[in-house]
């Protein structure tokens, strides 16, 4: 059975407490004043974060949402320390945002392969009595407690990395067309919303080049304001360094491409004003049906200038045009570069 996907869960963090120091004396034959000799407790243990591409979703914290890193050992006689408690290292998706539960701030933003964020300290460890002698003091029987770790509420937000993200209306074609482009297996069906949640597919050519593709669920009118799948949309093409708009040159069910593509760009400035100044180029799909190259003409003359990447197009049942269109994505990814995908960005919408 394949396993949900999971962008976002609320944790508890909980670091190691402080091994408490100890009282102790010095006894030995023939050694009538010792003195004191009791050690300090070690500190406890941070829970870290770490980034991975290996982990796909946050899914290991929707079932295990406690984090809690070992406490430090107490101190012992001889002047012995305790034993430090071990980090806990949890290791997360790139991609991954950090917020404060209290007030909604991000606290980090996880991208890079192997990036680490300290989500909570553990507690300091106690002083043994060894450690308050002084020339006045020379029998102490003062020890401290261990600190206690810190603890906090969490939510971790996952936004997909990739390097394009297909946006279209639902029955647009965005899973069919990734499932010709890649090797992902989306579900395909004749109904609205058939993907709930985004699928990352690989496009790779002749000569070794690879970017990677997402195809997020479909948007709606009012998406920007979270209406339908809204944020839970929106938060993934963030991160794309550009985009794929998917658009039926069909009509079918009464819909005008142009109007779908205005409607489509206006969600997303809404959402995030830099979305639109995104690069992108558009999908004409479904050409293979008869009111298409009709349509395809009234958009074209309707949109005004060429988009950066061009207007391409395709049908992506009939696999007509998919080999233009592969080139032209990976021309407009070499163009665009890397970019910043977006890293620490606060979005006002989800606060």
């Amino acid at each position: 059975m394949k396993s949900p996907f999971i962008d976002r869960v609320r944790i508890d963090a909980r670091g190691g407490d402080g091994g408490n120091g100890c009282l102790s004396f010095r006894r030995e034959k023939y050694v009538p004043r010792g003195g004191p000799d009791g050690g300090n407790g070690g500190s406890g243990g941070d829970v870290i974060l770490e980034a991975s591409r290996q982990v796909p979703t946050l899914i290991d914290f929707y079932y295990r949402p406690i984090l809690k890193a070992p406490r430090g050992r107490h101190g012992r006689g001889k002047k012995q320390t305790g034993r430090g408690g071990d980090p806990l290292v949890v290791k997360v998706p790139c991609g991954t945002l950090v917020r404060a539960e209290a007030d909604g701030k991000i606290l980090h933003d996880l991208v890079e392969e192997g990036e680490r964020f300290t989500l909570v300290r553990g507690g300091k460890g106690g002083r043994g009595n060894a450690a308050f002698t002084s020339s006045t003091r020379q029998a102490p029987r003062i020890v401290e407690e261990g600190q206690p770790g810190e603890e906090g509420i969490f939510f971790l937000e996952l936004r997909l990395i990739a390097d394009a993200g297909l946006v279209g209306y639902p029955n647009a074609g965005k899973s069919t067309l990734l499932s010709r482009l890649s090797r992902a297996r989306p579900k395909i069906a004749s109904y609205p919303f058939t993907t709930l949640s985004p699928v990352l597919g690989i496009l790779e050519n002749d000569e070794g080049e690879r970017l990677t593709i997402a195809d997020i669920p479909g948007l709606i009118e009012g998406a920007h304001a979270n209406v339908g799948l809204g944020h839970d949309f929106l938060r993934h093409v963030t991160r794309t360094r550009f985009l794929i708009f998917v658009l039926d040159m069909a009509g079918e069910e009464g819909r005008d491409p142009l109007d779908d593509f205005r409607s489509l760009r206006r969600e997303l400035k809404l959402y995030d004003p830099t979305l639109a100044q995104r690069p992108y180029l558009v999908a004409a799909n479904k050409m293979d049906r008869p009111s298409a190259p009709e349509s395809l003409v009234g958009f074209l003359a309707g949109l005004g200038r060429t988009p950066p990447g061009g207007v391409w197009p395709i049908s992506a049942r009939e696999g007509m045009g998919l080999e233009e269109l592969a080139q032209a994505v990976l021309a407009l990814a070499a163009a665009v570069g890397e970019g910043e995908r977006g890293k620490n960005k606060d979005d006002a919408q989800e606060q």
